[in-house]
């Protein structure tokens, strides 16, 4: 009984130190990530990234595995982290005590001094041509979230995954967006999952690559965020300013076509590469620095896209690094805002100041205003006393 009313007293505090915190508002002040890769064997030391990414500001990040320097780098930092299943290892999540294992030794360790607030289960798995993998993805996104559940982690850590913008057999315009065919039978299974587990649909999306593919009829002003006539949509009548916001819209639209309205759609990965080879269009330094630069704006000015206005949408730059280690084409290694030693590859609004480390100090310009020194404490306190308590939670739960 004792321990019983203690739990209850944790979780009276913890609600209070949220209200008190703002957390329960961070969706509306704080939406903008950034992908953290690490095909590169140049890359800074995680610690290194920790200190770059605090200097710019940013609190939220994706990486593409369970690292754990990485998460052992990350603890005790505001840094909000997704973590990764490779794709090779949901067929073994299946099962449900290979998850349990699975969480009990690359999750809990670490949390909840490091801020893991998602797991993605894969990457663009349902794009893929590998059926058993498409087959394991649902079925491990449920041991997954069982095993969450079964160590008290299921209310602070989301399971989902990133799809690719293929899932859509038709993007434009944005109200005709619908799922391929091929994806009838396992796409109400995945929704279902999301919806019961208030998890977000993850999609990664590059107007670039639409531009790379038909230049001549796709105005780049409309794909960089620029000023431009844009397009309405003909049956909603919303007006796009841009491609990205179509896009998500699009998706938007496919999932409520399946009867699942309600489901946040964030945008998982989003970039444009500073350099190419001579097939791909545009991808050049300026028009990698105007891309993301203007999303940055747009998130700074809490903007949703034209069919849910009033919901900011979260964004996840890719990528932090230029990775030289990446397959495929040039571009492939030019997506990155910064170099391997720190300094930046561009401008993209970061204010770069001179530093005796090798990691640049730096400050997002584009906000109205700077954060109080005062508030910046108090949050710190309040985040750590909410860290304590926690813990004290997890260890009472046992």
């Amino acid at each position: 009984m004792d321990k019983v009313f203690g739990i209850c007293k944790i979780h009276i505090l913890l609600g209070f130190l949220l209200s008190l915190s703002g957390f329960g508002l961070l969706r509306e002040i704080e939406s903008l990530g950034i992908n953290y890769g690490q095909l590169g064997n140049n890359l800074p030391p995680p610690r290194k990234v920790l200190d770059l990414l605090q200097s710019l500001k940013l609190t939220k990040a994706r990486i593409y595995d369970t690292n754990p320097e990485v998460l052992t780098a990350f603890a005790n930092s505001k840094i909000e982290l997704i973590v990764t299943v490779e794709n090779e290892m949901l067929a073994t999540l299946v099962d449900p005590q290979q998850a349990l294992q699975w969480v009990s030794t690359r999750i809990r360790p670490y949390f909840p001094v490091t801020r893991i607030t998602g797991i993605a289960a894969g990457n663009e798995v349902f794009t893929g041509d590998d059926t058993t993998l498409m087959a394991s993805l649902v079925p491990a996104m449920v041991s997954i979230h069982a095993a969450l559940v079964r160590l008290e982690l299921d209310q602070y850590i989301q399971v989902s995954t990133s799809n690719s913008l293929a899932v859509l057999a038709e993007s434009f315009p944005p109200s005709a967006g619908c799922f391929s065919s091929e994806l009838n039978g396992i796409m109400p299974q995945f929704l279902q999952f999301l919806q019961s587990t208030n998890a977000p649909f993850w999609i990664n999306a590059y107007p670039y690559f639409a531009y790379k593919d038909d230049p001549n009829r796709i105005p780049l002003d409309y794909v960089l965020f620029n000023p431009n006539s844009g397009m309405i949509d003909p049956y909603t009548k919303l007006h796009y300013d841009n491609m990205l916001y179509a896009q998500v819209d699009a998706v938007i639209f496919a999932i409520a076509r399946m009867g699942f309205s309600r489901l946040e759609v964030k945008v998982s990965e989003t970039g444009w590469p500073s350099k190419g080879d001579p097939d791909e269009i545009g991808a050049t330094l300026e028009n990698a620095a105007i891309y993301n630069r203007n999303i940055m704006r747009r998130q700074f000015e809490n903007e949703g896209t034209p069919l849910r206005p009033n919901m900011r949408l979260e964004i996840y730059v890719f990528a932090l690094f230029n990775e030289d280690m990446k397959p495929g084409p040039t571009s492939e290694r030019n997506y990155g805002l910064f170099q391997p030693d720190g300094t930046m590859a561009y401008n993209v609004g970061l204010l770069a100041l001179s530093s005796t480390s090798s990691t640049s100090s730096a400050s997002i310009s584009l906000t109205s205003s700077s954060p109080k020194i005062k508030q910046v404490r108090y949050d710190s306190f309040l985040y750590s006393a909410f860290v304590c308590l926690l813990a004290v939670q997890i260890r009472l739960g046992r």
